[in-house]
C-alpha cells in the first residue's frame, strides 16, 4: 500500500529539517575547529617563536659587541713593583705560625642562641643607613635607563678598557637587574703602604674606578686592620696594619662594602678591629663578617638597588686561633668551622631579601684547587638560601661552580696586595654578577694583573690564557671570549 501525498510531503519536510540541522552542526564544528587552530597558532608564536627570535637577536647582538671589544693595554711595571720580588719572603706567604693551625681551629664557646645574629629589616644604625642608600655617583636608582645609556657612550669606554665588559642579561629574566662587582684581597700595609705614600691612596683604583662607580654594588675582602692607634701586633709571621687614610679613597672609588671575616682583621688585636669599624663607619663603607659581638658579626647588611633588596654576609673558615671567634659581648670574627650560626643567618637573610650574597674565607694558600670544606660549605650556604657565594684567602684564582643554579666563585685571588714571588698570585679578576629580583644571576670574569698595590687590565691574549686556565679548574663550566661563564 502506498502512503498518501500528505504523508509524503510531511516526510520530505522532516528530512529537509534533519539535513539543515546536520549542516548547521557541521558548520559549527568547522568554525569551532578553525577558531581553536587560530588560538593555538597564536599561543605558539607568543610563547615559543617570539622568545626564540628575541633570544637569537640578543645572542647576535652580544656576538657583534664581542667582535668590537677594544684590546686592553699591557700592564705597566712600576719601579716599586720591580723591586718587590727581590725580597727573601713575600708578605702574602702565610707560613709558620700564621698558617699551621688555621685549617682546624676548634670552635670557641659562643652562644649564638642567646643573641640572634640577624639584623632585622627595620634595624637602624650606620650599616643600616648605608644599606638603604643608593649607589654612589654616577649610578642612581631613580634613572637606571639614563645611567645605562651613559655607560654605552664610546668616549667613556675608551678611557677604561674594563668599563664596557658587561655580562649578558640572565636567560629568562624580566624587569630590572642589578650589577655587582667582587674583587679579592685588599690591604695597604708594608710595601703597598710605602708605594701609596708616594703615589697617593687613589692609585690602586686607576683602572677599576669606572667599573665600581657605575655598578650597583662593589665588594672586596679587607685583609687588614685599619688603625693609627699604638697597638700590639698579633704573634704571627705577618701582622698587617694599614693607614686610615686609605678608606676615604676606597669609598670615593665606588667600593660599597668590605668583608672582615678573614685571618688578618685582628692582627692588631681588638683595638685594631674596633678602630677599623669606626673608620669604615666614618667613611660610609659597610662591613660584614666581624663586629663587637656575635650578633653584629653574623648579621647581614642590606642594600636597596633599583627596587631589589640585596643581603650581604661574610664568614671565615680560616682564623689563627679560637680566641678570634666573635661571641656574646666578645668582639671578633663570624666563623664557619661550625656552620650552624652562618646557615641560620643566611636563612633569615633569604626571608628578608631578594638576593643573598655570601663572602667566604677558606681553602689553602697558593693552591688553585679547592679542598673538601670549601665545597661542603659552599653547598650548605646555597642550600640555606644563598644566591651567590664569593670566596677568598688562597691568594690565587680558583674555579667556578654552578650548584642548584647558583654561582660559586671559590677564590678571587689578590686584588690590591703585595707582589709575591709566586707567579700565580699575579693573576686576578673582577667577578661581575648581574642578578634579577628572583636571584637568577649571570657571572662574568674580567681578567686583571695584580701589580704591587694596583690591579691592571690584562691584554687580550693574557686574558684569554687566564680564562682557559680558569676553565680547566671549573669542571664543566666554560667561558666565552668576554669571560661570561656558561654552565
Amino acid at each position: 500500500m502506498y502512503t498518501t501525498r500528505s504523508e509524503q510531503s510531511r516526510q520530505h519536510r522532516l528530512d529537509a529539517k534533519r539535513r539543515r540541522r546536520r549542516r548547521i552542526r557541521l558548520w559549527i564544528m568547522l568554525n569551532t575547529g578553525i577558531a581553536l587552530a587560530i588560538v593555538l597558532v597564536g599561543a605558539y608564536y607568543l610563547h615559543v617563536v617570539q622568545p626564540q627570535e628575541q633570544q637569537t637577536a640578543a645572542i647576535a647582538s652580544a656576538a657583534e659587541q664581542s667582535a668590537h671589544l677594544p684590546e686592553s693595554p699591557e700592564p705597566s711595571d712600576s719601579p716599586a713593583a720591580k723591586d718587590e720580588p727581590s725580597a727573601t719572603e713575600d708578605e702574602n706567604s702565610q707560613s709558620g705560625s700564621d698558617s699551621v693551625n688555621k685549617q682546624e681551629v676548634p670552635e670557641a664557646s659562643q652562644d649564638s642562641t642567646e643573641e640572634s645574629p640577624i639584623q632585622s629589616k627595620e634595624q637602624s644604625g650606620s650599616s643600616g643607613e648605608h644599606a638603604t642608600g643608593t649607589k654612589k655617583v654616577p649610578t642612581t636608582e631613580t634613572d637606571p635607563v639614563q645611567n645605562d645609556a651613559a655607560k654605552a657612550q664610546p668616549d667613556q669606554l675608551s678611557a677604561d678598557p674594563s668599563a664596557d665588559l658587561q655580562p649578558a642579561t640572565p636567560a629568562g629574566s624580566s624587569g630590572q637587574t642589578v650589577t655587582m662587582n667582587f674583587g679579592g684581597d685588599v690591604m695597604f700595609s708594608g710595601k703597598v703602604g710605602e708605594l701609596l705614600a708616594q703615589k697617593g691612596y687613589d692609585y690602586p683604583y686607576e683602572y677599576v674606578r669606572k667599573l665600581f662607580a657605575s655598578d650597583d654594588l662593589s665588594v672586596v675582602n679587607l685583609e687588614t686592620p685599619v688603625t693609627d692607634s699604638a697597638t700590639t701586633a698579633a704573634d704571627k709571621t705577618y701582622a698587617f696594619k694599614s693607614s686610615p687614610e686609605a678608606l676615604s679613597h676606597m669609598a670615593a672609588a665606588g667600593i660599597d662594602a668590605v668583608n672582615l671575616a678573614n685571618n688578618h682583621i685582628l692582627d692588631q688585636g681588638i683595638t685594631g678591629l674596633q678602630d677599623t669599624i669606626r673608620q669604615l663607619d666614618s667613611s660610609g663603607i659597610a662591613y660584614v663578617g666581624a663586629g663587637n659581638d656575635s650578633k653584629r658579626a653574623y648579621e647581614p647588611v642590606y642594600f636597596q638597588r633599583k627596587g631589589i633588596r640585596i643581603a650581604l654576609l661574610g664568614f671565615s673558615r680560616v682564623i689563627p686561633e679560637a680566641g678570634w671567634n666573635a661571641g656574646t659581648n666578645q668582639p671578633g670574627v663570624a666563623t664557619a668551622y661550625d656552620a650552624t650560626a652562618a646557615e641560620a643567618a643566611i636563612r633569615e637573610a633569604h626571608s628578608q631579601a631578594d638576593i643573598v650574597v655570601v663572602i667566604a674565607h677558606w681553602g689553602i694558600e697558593r693552591s688553585d684547587t679547592t679542598i673538601a670544606h670549601q665545597n661542603d660549605l659552599a653547598h650548605r650556604f646555597v642550600d640555606a638560601g644563598a644566591d651567590l657565594v664569593i670566596g677568598g684567602h688562597p691568594h690565587v684564582l680558583q674555579g667556578l661552580e654552578q650548584y642548584k643554579g647558583k654561582w660559586i666563585a671559590y677564590s678571587t685571588g689578590n686584588f690590591i696586595f703585595t707582589h709575591s714571588l709566586t707567579e700565580k698570585t699575579w693573576d686576578t679578576a673582577v667577578f661581575q654578577a648581574k642578578c634579577t629580583v628572583r636571584g637568577d644571576c649571570s657571572m662574568q670574569v674580567i681578567p686583571y694583573t695584580a701589580n704591587l698595590g694596583q690591579p691592571v687590565p690584562m691584554a687580550e691574549e693574557q686574558g684569554q690564557a687566564l680564562l682557559r686556565r680558569l676553565q680547566t679548574l671549573s669542571g664543566t663550566i666554560q667561558f666565552d671570549i668576554k669571560g661570561n661563564a656558561i654552565s
